[in-house]
């Protein structure tokens, strides 16, 4: 039965000749790559892509966000004098009959 020591040599040259058979391997594959390169004349950008995750920087939903106006009130508590636009969560003021508390169209 081999010793620890043993073992853990061999391990180290395994790991050595492992090293070393993948770095030739890589440069075939590399050298097979370029040639390809050549022979269809691509570019390291046709390689690459284009990123395509996500919105892209400074995109129109971006900038319209910004530049949305608030909507006018559609509804009024005449109590209070709060407005609710009609978006999103209705205002327990509503009540079941929200038409009673409509503003007025100009």
């Amino acid at each position: 039965m081999a010793t620890y020591k043993q073992l853990m040599a061999q391990k180290e040259a395994l790991e050595a000749q492992l090293a070393e058979i993948r770095a030739n391997e890589v440069a075939g594959v590399i050298e097979q790559i370029r040639n390809l390169m050549v022979e269809y004349n691509l570019s390291l950008e046709d390689i690459q892509g284009k990123r395509r995750r996500g919105r892209p920087a400074g995109s129109a939903s971006a900038k319209a966000a910004e530049a949305k106006e608030p909507l006018p009130p559609k509804y009024r508590d005449p109590k209070t004098g709060k407005t609710w636009s009609g978006r999103g969560r209705a205002p327990a003021w509503l009540g079941k009959n929200p038409n009673r508390f409509l503003i007025a169209e100009e």
